[in-house]
């Protein structure tokens, strides 16, 4: 698999540093500036590969990767022998399997814009959720967008278990069973200000054109809304889940 963008090629190399997994790495760099140095001498104090190329070398390596992708910004990292998934794929009964007395899950209804899912991730990781939960339809989960939220979400798509599911009305009645509250963010909904999360709880974003689905919606327990006050009708789906995972966050705390 092939990784670019500093902080997507970073992370990748502290997880491997910590999985004590180098030798599969290989790192291919042009004319490094000041970042990319500060990434070749990590990489190669733990024994990576780091060789220098020319950008069209790099421009050819990336050429197969999505177009958002392709900027490489002169360094590219290689991890043999591993597939398009992502490794912190979980399956959602295992993951339901561990008793938890507290969790935070966010599910992902027809979210399929790779940069939004990417951002998402990046604040799954910041603000502690648990899980993420996405759909193999109507989704950006599949295997040509991997490069693309790894990307956008700066290298924490790395960190963050997400289950990959084939319906996922089935995986929200899995998880009232096993006790979460489910929340579906909707802009008539009760204000997020007024809303007392459960220690059990799944946050439920829809795409920004359709919204959920309403068999999805049927499962859920109750609706919030973000209040604001501009002038046009919503938030970016990203940013209101990163908003809606630091209520649940400062809740907490």
């Amino acid at each position: 698999m092939t990784y670019t963008g500093f902080h997507a090629v970073e992370e990748r190399i502290r997880r491997a540093i910590a999985e004590h997994k180098t030798s599969s790495l290989s790192i291919q760099f042009a004319n490094p500036g000041p970042r990319v140095k500060k990434i070749l001498s990590l990489a190669k104090e733990n024994g990576i590969s780091c060789t220098q190329v020319t950008d069209a070398d790099l421009d050819k390596l990336t050429q197969s990767l999505p177009v958002q992708s392709r900027d490489h910004r002169g360094i590219v990292l290689t991890a043999s022998g591993e597939d398009s998934n992502a490794t912190n794929q979980v399956s959602l009964e295992q993951w339901l399997s561990v008793p938890r007395e507290k969790a935070c899950v966010i599910m992902l209804d027809s979210v399929t814009d790779p940069h939004n899912v990417g951002a998402i991730l990046r604040s799954c990781d910041q603000l502690g959720a648990d899980l993420c939960i996405l759909s193999e339809r109507r989704s950006a989960s599949d295997v040509q967008h991997n490069e693309t939220i790894a990307r956008s979400s700066a290298g924490a798509s790395a960190y963050v278990p997400c289950a990959t599911v084939t319906n996922l009305v089935r995986a929200a009645e899995q998880l009232k069973n096993a006790g979460f509250w489910l929340y579906a963010a909707d802009a008539r909904g009760t204000s997020v200000n007024k809303t007392t999360f459960a220690d059990k709880t799944c946050i439920i974003m829809g795409s920004e054109g359709s919204g959920i689905s309403r068999l999805l919606s049927e499962q859920c327990d109750t609706f919030i809304a973000i209040p604001t006050c501009g002038k046009i009708d919503s938030l970016n789906v990203s940013v209101a889940a990163g908003i809606l995972l630091y209520e649940v966050r400062r809740q907490s705390l």
